[in-house]
């Protein structure tokens, strides 16, 4: 993971290759944001402490929403907060506005299993 360390568990993406690449194996949290976004900024310490929690065995980045619209567009995300949750590249999970932990949470491991 190349990326902009937002914690020690949180990846803030750097290009659309690298977000292509984190997202084709495994299970990925993908948040996409914006900066002035308020309910954004309340999503991030919900998502360091999730991402603690679930540890390695699911990806949590960011992309920024306002700098990668391609993406933005190519996964319909027409409000932020919004969270899609991929699984070996194919999405199985969006939320869209803050979420709590415990739905989060709920979506992970329904996707791990």
């Amino acid at each position: 993971m190349k990326g902009l360390l937002m914690s020690e568990h949180v990846l803030i993406i750097e290009s659309e290759t690298e977000f292509n690449n984190l997202i084709q194996s495994g299970v990925v949290l993908v948040d996409f944001f914006a900066a002035w976004c308020g309910p954004c900024r309340m999503q991030g310490p919900i998502l360091d402490a999730l991402a603690v929690e679930v540890g390695a065995a699911v990806k949590v980045i960011k992309v920024d929403a306002d700098q990668y619209q391609t993406l933005a567009v190519k996964y319909d995300v027409s409000s932020i907060p919004t969270l899609i949750l991929f699984k070996d590249g194919q999405i199985i999970n969006r939320l869209v506005g803050l979420q709590q932990a415990a739905i989060l949470k709920n979506a992970i491991e329904n996707a791990i299993t």
